[in-house]
């Protein structure tokens, strides 16, 4: 196996399978991959990047951030970003991504399932209003109402009233 330094500083090293290489087992790795050679058995490389080489000959499960097929696969491929099948690929198997290209000529032979990308939690805003009404009703703005139009606290009758006495 060879590793290829960086071809620019926007790049990271990538591990080189030459076309004279044979692997059987298990594969896993914490950086891009390029096979041109064979592989049997599994790849996972969950935050990277693996290519599989015009010369390449894969039968196994992938498991990666983006992969690219110019060669022969046979086996399911999770790409978690993006699978992308080049006009000399050949895959045999399974895709789950988020995004998927295939170029004109590929061959594929499989199902296709699109995932969307996991929504980001966005923290909790609270307004001026639903704090100022906690603050003086001496409960957390969590517990009032949040009237929907207004984007605001709203308290009931008894609570109004009751803050008008203290007020007093």
């Amino acid at each position: 196996m060879e590793i290829s330094g960086p071809t620019s500083n926007a790049h990271t090293e990538v591990a080189h399978i030459g076309k004279s290489v044979v692997i059987r087992g298990e594969l896993s790795g914490s950086e891009d991959l390029y096979v041109d050679g064979e592989v049997e058995g599994s790849i996972e490389l969950r935050e990277h990047h693996l290519t599989i080489g015009p010369n390449g000959k894969v039968r196994a499960n992938l498991n990666a951030r983006e992969v690219v097929v110019h060669g022969e696969l046979n086996g399911n491929v999770h790409g978690t970003d993006r699978v992308e099948l080049k006009k000399s690929a050949l895959l045999t198997g399974d895709i789950l991504t988020q995004r998927i290209v295939i170029e004109d000529g590929a061959v594929f032979k499989g199902s296709i399932e699109t995932q969307q990308q996991p929504a980001k939690v966005e923290p909790k805003r609270e307004t001026v209003a639903s704090i100022a009404a906690a603050a003086f009703s001496g409960k957390s703005a969590d517990s009032l109402p949040v009237h929907a139009g207004a984007g605001r606290a709203v308290e009931s009758d008894a609570q109004h009233a009751a803050l008008v006495e203290q007020k007093k």
